[in-house]
């Protein structure tokens, strides 16, 4: 039998879990399994939030499934981050 105490911290603990912070751990599992894949630094949890602190968590759900839909995750996602940074102008 544990001693109440083992019990009492459990209860103590507070988890910060969103699904804002849920959907930030995904894309980032995504893209760094193919920027390390690829020689480049992973992208923080950190930068992460700074990239997509404009965009409403209903729209990462949105960018979500247009991502996973996608056949190259990464590439749709930096595309739809920023679509005019990859259309030619002519």
């Amino acid at each position: 039998m544990k001693h109440i105490s083992a019990h009492i911290k459990k209860a103590a603990t507070k988890t910060r879990a969103t699904e804002r912070g849920e959907l930030m751990t995904y894309f980032c599992k995504k893209l760094n399994a193919s920027r390390l894949r690829d020689g480049l630094a992973s992208v923080t949890m950190g930068r992460m939030g700074k990239l997509l602190e404009a965009i409403p968590t209903k729209d990462l759900y949105y960018l979500k499934r247009v991502c996973d839909d996608a056949q190259n995750f990464s590439k749709r996602f930096w595309y739809e981050l920023n679509p005019e940074k990859y259309t030619k102008k002519k």
